[in-house]
């Protein structure tokens, strides 16, 4: 039997700075921090439970190492555009953008350390 979870709940980050990656999770997303240390940042995703971990340090950042890209998921299509204006204010850069279906926009974007972000909207089953 399986075990029972709420699910995937958090990823963790290395950046090469923190107070970077805060703002700019910020002003894209409106995170909030729920923890907050010299070289550690922990901060939850608004209308979910989710948290990202950021940690400072280490050649690495921005690659992937087997991960392709993480994403989130719009609540109304008709904010991808504000999405890409707020990517492009606070740093990021837009490498591809369309819909993957009629009425189900997307774009993918580079964070300030490189790492690949999706946005995308999808019309849910009833």
């Amino acid at each position: 039997m399986p075990i029972k979870t709420f699910g995937l709940t958090h990823i963790s980050l290395k950046v090469n700075d923190i107070e970077r990656s805060l703002k700019f999770y910020e002003k894209v997303f409106g995170v909030k921090v729920m923890y907050h240390e010299k070289g550690l940042l922990q901060v939850q995703t608004p209308g979910s439970n989710d948290i990202i971990v950021f940690e400072e340090g280490d050649s690495q950042n921005g690659k992937s190492g087997g991960i392709n890209h993480f994403g989130f998921r719009l609540q109304n299509a008709k904010d991808i555009e504000a999405a890409a204006e707020a990517i492009i204010s606070a740093g990021g850069i837009i490498i591809d953008k369309g819909e993957f279906v009629r009425d189900e926009p997307y774009l993918f974007f580079k964070d300030p350390d490189g790492y690949e972000v999706e946005i995308w909207y999808e019309l849910l089953p009833q």
